[in-house]
């Protein structure tokens, strides 16, 4: 198990790291954090190194928090990153949603150095990140796990070790591709339901009630039917780049994909029309203009 003098870095203050950071510094530990854009530490609260190859070599245990894959490759393998400024023993936790083929590979680059590589996928957004709930589906060494876990639970409330290295991020490009179904899928809906008259709020409670219910018609679409599409979390264009990841994923394993379609489609339609950098909630409003111009707010 980690002590507490365990010497903690983080590398990606946005969306969630810097929700994440807040919650390890709330925990009291001390935490230096890196960002490509400079005034994130401040705004987060953690002392800010001023590169990569600083953080990594005061820390004992470090995080990520990065877009996609070539960001999280390009973190380690560049010149000042990880893999040539790490040290024998440390830990490497990966909470970014990235291709297991690439966490795969490295982890091994990592382990020539004697360094433990966990991949670390994280689900329940901004809202579960700030309130410390979130899931963690990891994959690499247990104890390695066990050793970033006291970390970790500053910030989730249920912590998976799924298997070997790129378990972690398999199963999260699983979990996000239902993520990305219901949401678009629910978008459709709701759009339908304002178009034929329906109160929505109620509409809803039949939903949540009956064997249409999904994440996103109980946590999402209540507050987005009152002008609240919960700003901060995941983009548009991220869960595109999500859906991707599991269809390469899919191929990769000989699995079918036959319902992959239609979210990438809305999701590209979404991004199309301006709202790939929103939350993907924003999605709605992108069927919402195909449709004549229908938003589900009342009055709007």
């Amino acid at each position: 198990m980690a002590s507490a003098s365990q010497r903690i870095g983080i590398v990606g203050l946005g969306n969630m790291g810097g929700r994440i950071s807040r919650r390890i510094v709330e925990a009291g530990h001390d935490l230096v954090g890196y960002d490509s854009d400079g005034t994130r530490a401040d705004a987060t609260g953690v002392r800010a190194a001023a590169s990569v190859a600083e953080l990594v070599h005061e820390t004992d245990l470090v995080l990520f928090s990065l877009p996609d894959s070539h960001v999280v490759e390009t973190v380690v393998l560049g010149e000042d990153g990880v893999l040539a400024n790490a040290h024998e023993g440390q830990v490497v936790v990966d909470l970014s949603t990235a291709s297991p083929a690439s966490t795969r590979e490295l982890h091994a680059r990592l382990a020539e150095k004697s360094v433990e590589y966990v991949d670390g996928g994280i689900s329940g957004g901004a809202a579960a990140a700030e309130q410390g709930t979130l899931t963690i589906m990891a994959g690499g060494s247990p104890d390695a796990l066990d050793r970033a876990r006291p970390v970790l639970e500053t910030f989730s409330s249920r912590i998976h070790h799924l298997g070997a290295s790129g378990s972690g991020h398999t199963a999260k490009l699983l979990n996000n591709f239902l993520n990305g179904v219901s949401l678009a899928a629910t978008a459709e809906v709701m759009v339908a339901a304002r178009l034929a008259g329906l109160d929505l709020q109620q509409f809803l409670d039949v939903v949540n009630h009956s064997s249409g219910v999904n994440f996103a018609s109980l946590n999402r679409f209540p507050r987005i039917v009152d002008g609240d599409y919960l700003e901060g979390g995941l983009t548009g264009n991220l869960m595109q780049k999500d859906l991707l990841l599991y269809v390469d994923l899919a191929r990769d394993l000989g699995a079918p994909t036959l319902n992959a379609a239609g979210p990438i489609a809305t999701f590209g339609l979404a991004a199309g029309l301006g709202y790939g950098e929103l939350i993907s909630n924003r999605v709605v409003d992108a069927l919402g203009d195909v449709a004549g111009g229908v938003r589900l707010q009342e009055g709007a």
